[in-house]
């Protein structure tokens, strides 16, 4: 194992801010600093330092119908060659939002969220399917987003 991919020990006031703020990524340093039993500076550099380490962040999570983003897929993917490397070339894509290695079926999962079935059709062919290594992919529609949640808490 490489030290790059070493995750960062946490200690329990790091994991209780972290615990916090998936409750309520607004909630002030004070707050927290009030839960946690540290000042607001405190909270303040170990929010830093997490979100350095790539530990976490904190962004707003939308609902992509609500902003005129009509058609959300996920992407199977299969690969002949070096996975990875059609990972790098997904990501770029600015309609993928997510993508990951994976044991199985696919090689790669790919989410994409689309304004509507002909940009996602454009997507498909023009773009990830021209990715150098794409083997075939298999296209899951979503119909309705049933559950999302981020809380799944720290050990």
């Amino acid at each position: 194992m490489t030290p790059r991919s070493r995750p960062p020990v946490l200690d329990d006031v790091s994991k209780a801010i972290i615990e916090q703020l998936q409750a309520d990524g607004r909630r002030s340093y004070a707050e927290i600093g009030k839960a946690v039993g540290l000042s607001e500076a405190a909270v303040r550099q170990r929010v830093q330092k997490l979100t350095e380490a790539g530990v976490m962040q904190v962004v707003a999570v939308t609902d992509p119908m609500q902003l005129g983003f009509f058609r959300q897929a996920m992407v199977g993917v299969r690969v002949t060659g070096d996975s990875r490397a059609v990972a790098e070339r997904l990501g770029e894509i600015p309609e993928v939002d997510y993508v990951v290695l994976t044991a199985g079926s696919f090689d790669l999962l790919a989410e994409v969220v689309c304004e509507n079935d002909d940009d996602l059709i454009e997507l498909l062919n023009e773009r990830v399917r021209t990715i150098e290594g794409v083997q075939s992919t298999e296209t899951f529609v979503y119909l309705k987003l049933h559950k999302q949640l981020y809380n799944w808490g720290t050990r």
